[in-house]
């Protein structure tokens, strides 16, 4: 095959796979909501407790759109909200935040072995770890273990120049 017919073949994968992403049922579930979910999961961790002011400051939003997504995920059952009297996150909750959780630190720590700064790491993460799926996930944990246990391989590539 010669390489024009590679290249078009290539382009046109890429588009099946645009079409086939888009074509997926969208979730109920927001990047927005993973974002809530991990603001409180980290501050119950961090203060015992999450307010919807300190959503608010956190996440740099207006105290009434926390209101609104505090009911959302209520009930969706993510949270148990009563208003004035505080939030809690249940069972499905505390798992999709440690689900979120666990994604960005993999990412970070995948980031941070390839030599990129904190700063852009953390910016990247938080657009990749809402869309990363469960599997490649799965995959990138394992390729970490693997890389930390062959500390020449990194040292290797950390040499290279490109």
């Amino acid at each position: 095959m010669n390489s024009s017919i590679k290249r078009q073949s290539k382009k046109e994968e890429r588009l099946e796979s645009i079409k086939k992403a888009h074509g997926q049922k969208i979730s109920k579930f927001t990047t927005r909501m993973e974002d809530y979910l991990e603001v409180i999961s980290e501050l119950i961790e961090l203060k015992g407790y999450a307010t919807p002011l300190d959503i608010s400051n956190y996440m740099n939003v207006s105290p009434p759109s926390v209101t609104k997504m505090l009911r959302r995920l209520d009930e969706d059952r993510y949270i148990e909200y009563t208003k004035y009297q505080g939030l809690k996150l249940t069972t499905l909750g505390k798992n999709t935040a440690n689900e979120i959780r666990q994604k960005h630190s993999d990412l970070l720590e995948f980031f941070e072995m390839l030599g990129i700064d904190n700063s852009t790491a953390n910016q990247d993460v938080e657009g990749i770890e809402h869309h990363l799926n469960p599997k490649t996930a799965k995959h990138l944990r394992k390729f970490i273990l693997f890389l930390k246990s062959k500390p020449e391989l990194l040292s290797q590539f950390r040499k290279t120049s490109f």
